[in-house]
C-alpha cells in the first residue's frame, strides 16, 4: 500500500528489454535506502514493482508483460527519471489517498499552463475511467496522490504546486507524454455500486 506521497526521483540505470519482459534497475538517493529488503514493493511511477536485487543504492525489478502493456515504464530509457515512494509502513503519516499502485490506464498530457507560481496539466483520458473522475476528487498520476481540479468531456486537469514540480517528474513533463493513472479505489467502488443498484431497479 501506498499514500501517493512522491518521495523523490530516481534515475534509470538499466533498461534490459527481452520478449515480453523487462529488467529495470534503478539508482535511488542513498537517504532512501535504509532497511531495502529483498520481495519489497516499490511504486515507480505509481506502479507496484517487486525489489529483486539491490547493491547499495542501485535497486532491480523484474517487469512482465502486463505491466509493460498498461503502464509508461516500458518506454524506459538509461538516464530518464523516475518518481517513487517505498510502501507505506503501519503508523505512517497518510498525507494523500491510500494507493495500490495498480495502474490502471495510460493518461495522455495534451496541454500544460505554467506561470510562476502555478502549472495545471491538462490529460486525456479512455472514457471507462472518466465516470471515476469527478472536480476536487481524488487521482493518482505517476503514483503522485493529486486533486481533480476540473473535468471535460475528454479528461480532466490537475493543479502543481511548486514543491510538486520540485521533487517529480512533473517538473519536466511535456505535451504528449503518458502518465500512469490510478483511480481511486472508493471512488470506483461507489459509483459501480449505484450504477449496479440503478440498474436493478430499472429492470424491476
Amino acid at each position: 500500500m501506498f499514500t501517493g506521497i512522491v518521495q523523490g526521483l530516481a534515475e534509470v540505470i538499466s533498461a534490459e528489454h527481452r520478449e515480453n519482459f523487462m529488467q529495470l534497475t534503478l539508482a535511488l538517493p542513498p537517504a532512501n535506502c535504509d532497511q531495502l529488503q529483498l520481495g519489497a514493493s516499490i511504486a515507480v511511477n505509481g506502479t507496484c514493482l517487486t525489489i529483486t536485487h539491490f547493491e547499495d543504492n542501485q535497486v532491480c525489478f523484474d517487469l512482465i508483460a502486463q505491466t509493460l502493456s498498461t503502464t509508461n515504464l516500458g518506454q524506459l530509457q538509461v538516464g530518464d527519471r523516475v518518481n517513487f515512494e517505498r510502501a507505506a509502513r503501519i503508523g505512517d503519516e497518510i498525507g494523500g489517498h491510500l494507493l495500490s499502485g495498480h495502474v490502471h490506464d495510460l493518461a495522455e498530457v495534451t496541454r500544460i499552463e505554467r506561470s510562476p507560481n502555478n502549472c495545471t496539466l491538462w490529460l486525456k483520458t479512455a472514457e471507462k475511467w472518466r465516470r471515476y473522475i469527478f472536480d476536487k476528487g481524488f487521482i493518482a498520476l505517476d503514483g503522485c496522490s493529486l486533486t481533480v481540479k476540473n473535468c471535460t468531456d475528454e479528461g480532466f486537469c490537475v493543479g502543481l504546486i511548486p514543491e510538486t514540480l520540485s521533487i517529480t517528474r512533473f517538473g519536466f513533463i511535456t505535451e504528449g507524454d503518458l502518465i500512469n493513472l490510478e483511480i481511486d479505489s472508493h471512488t470506483q467502488a461507489v459509483v459501480d455500486s449505484v450504477e449496479r443498484y440503478l440498474e436493478h431497479r430499472s429492470s424491476n
